[in-house]
């Protein structure tokens, strides 16, 4: 990891992603989640605040280690009890269906394999489980892939909170 990737990118993303008119779209999609939760691509933790006592843990899933550090502050004062994880979305380490709620906050379209990585979701997923994400769009793939990664997305809006269940 470059000098950037450690020091600059995380205080940007955690800034950028601290607006205000985002707030609604977290909110949105964190009503939903339940029991056991993992939100992938959990930045600086900044959803942590939105989780409801329906909630009982919530694993956050990051590849960057500053951002994670960001997000174990947010746990500490969020009193929900938090679990983070140094990984990535294609490679969960968690168990099969070990969660009933799944949670993204414009997370997919930076994965470089949302393919891969709703596969793993799905295993780790219970049966009747829920995703819960807000997406902007997906990162651009050949348009070889764009059928199959669009062909597993229902209907997701720009900036719209979707719920999606697994059966």
């Amino acid at each position: 990891m470059d000098f950037y990737e450690r020091w600059i990118l995380p205080p940007l993303v955690d800034l950028v992603m601290r607006r205000k008119d985002l707030t609604k779209y977290r909110r949105a999609a964190v009503a939903k989640a339940q029991g056991r939760v993992l939100e992938i691509g959990v930045g600086s933790g900044l959803n942590f605040a939105l989780y409801g006592k329906q909630v009982e843990l919530v694993y956050g899933i990051d590849p960057s280690e500053r951002l994670l550090s960001i997000a174990r502050r947010r746990a500490a004062a969020s009193g929900i009890p938090v679990e983070l994880l140094l990984g990535s979305a294609t490679a969960i380490p968690l168990a099969d269906n070990a969660v009933d709620t799944v949670v993204m906050t414009w997370t997919l379209c930076s994965i470089p394999n949302p393919l891969a990585a709703l596969r793993e979701i799905r295993r780790v997923l219970k049966p009747n489980g829920n995703l819960c994400f807000v997406e902007h769009g997906f990162r651009p793939t050949p348009a070889s892939n764009a059928g199959s990664v669009s062909s597993l997305r229902p209907g997701v809006a720009s900036r719209a909170a979707v719920i999606w269940t697994a059966r």
